[in-house]
């Protein structure tokens, strides 16, 4: 039996980024060189940093976290406290705020204003949104109420003068348009063209009364022509 010849090829070294012979002697006295040597420590040294560098992220990443978690806590508790505190006492004025049984909401009679005693929460169609106490009271639509409440007043004063018999302003007695009569007649405009005091006739000349007997001439033909298109009047057949 024959035998042939295999190459036995060469094999890469990760650590120092060379090839070697591959086989065992060959190595073996690289794995036993100095330069083989210092390039593993090197590697395993720079191993060592990631991971203390990796660990040292996690660290900081977690006490961020965990700050975070305290600072939403205390936010929370702190949101809690006030929902609490404006659900015992929404110190609303029972004159000026009435409850709406179907909806459970507080609505305010002069500003408009809602008032949900289970969140603490406002609401008003010119805010568009809930807000809180603070900045519905800050709002100018929730300080207008005094202006509401002297326009309410104005309108109670007209009416009980209405009532007594007694009229708020001046009456008018003529008519408000001078150029329209009372009577109802026709205006001159309706009847035709309104004629001035003292006016002098027109001078038509010879050429303008010609025109005028022409167009009229003209405007009869076109009658006598459009009156079978109308059906105005029977046919001569």
């Amino acid at each position: 039996m024959t035998e042939y010849w295999v190459s036995q090829g060469n094999k890469w070294c990760d650590f120092c980024k060379i090839y070697i012979s591959n086989n065992p002697s060959s190595i073996r006295n690289h794995e036993l060189g100095q330069r083989h040597k210092d390039n593993v420590a090197k590697r395993l040294a720079a191993m060592r940093k990631e991971n203390i560098a990796k660990e040292k992220e996690q660290k900081e990443t977690a006490r961020a976290i965990e700050q975070i978690e305290a600072k939403a806590q205390r936010s929370y508790q702190k949101d809690k406290a006030k929902f609490e505190e404006a659900r015992e006492s929404p110190e609303l004025d029972s004159q000026e705020w009435e409850l709406d049984s179907s909806s459970g909401y507080y609505y305010h009679k002069t500003n408009g204003f809602c008032y949900d005693p289970k969140s603490g929460f406002y609401y008003s169609d010119a805010i568009g949104k809930w807000v809180t106490k603070e900045e519905a009271y800050v709002s100018p639509h929730f300080t207008s109420k005094s202006l509401s409440k002297s326009k309410s007043k104005s309108d109670e004063n007209k009416s009980n003068k209405f009532q007594n018999g007694s009229s708020s302003g001046p009456v008018v007695t003529t008519s408000l348009n001078p150029k329209r009569n009372v009577k109802a007649a026709p205006s001159s405009l309706a009847v035709g063209k309104r004629k001035r005091p003292n006016e002098k006739s027109k001078v038509i000349s010879e050429e303008e009364k010609a025109a005028l007997k022409a167009r009229e001439a003209a405007r009869k033909r076109v009658q006598e022509r459009e009156k079978p298109l109308l059906g105005l009047y029977s046919k001569p057949y």
